[in-house]
């Protein structure tokens, strides 16, 4: 554990390669990286999260809930209605179709993943990572919308 945290430092912080996107085994909160993962939950649960609702509000993301549609589709009709009310807003503040939520978070993610590739390798942790079988009648039901 302490020969970790010296390798960590003296390997410097780390990167991500290509586009920011969680690791499979993401929930996970593997013993030796709670504080990693705190602050990556943290993170997701405010800035990301609020990017991906304005990202959503804005229309360039499918929303998961139907009313965010219902709500997009009179906004975008008041908004063809009104002229430009909004010439003094901030450019930079507004999402981009092109935007990923998750990069709010970029550094956050490369501190778990890194840690939870070393910790979930002991023996401590294995059953993190053991596959379990959920019963079918406590499975989501898809709709087809």
């Amino acid at each position: 554990m302490v020969l970790g945290r010296i390798r960590d430092a003296l390997a410097g912080t780390p990167t991500l390669t290509g586009p920011t996107i969680l690791p499979d085994y993401f929930p996970v909160t593997p013993v030796g990286c709670e504080k990693h993962a705190d602050k990556l939950f943290t993170c997701l649960s405010t800035t990301a999260t609020e990017k991906a609702r304005d990202m959503e509000k804005a229309g360039y993301i499918k929303s998961y809930y139907p009313d965010i549609r219902e709500r997009q589709e009179k906004e975008q009709a008041d908004a063809t209605s009104a002229p430009a009310a909004g010439k003094d807003v901030d450019a930079a503040a507004l999402p981009s179709p092109d935007d990923n939520p998750l990069d709010e978070c970029r550094t956050f993610v490369a501190y778990y993943k890194r840690c939870c590739d070393r910790e979930l390798k002991k023996k401590k942790n294995w059953l993190l990572t053991e596959p379990y079988r959920v019963q079918e009648e406590y499975r989501y039901k898809k709709t087809e919308g």
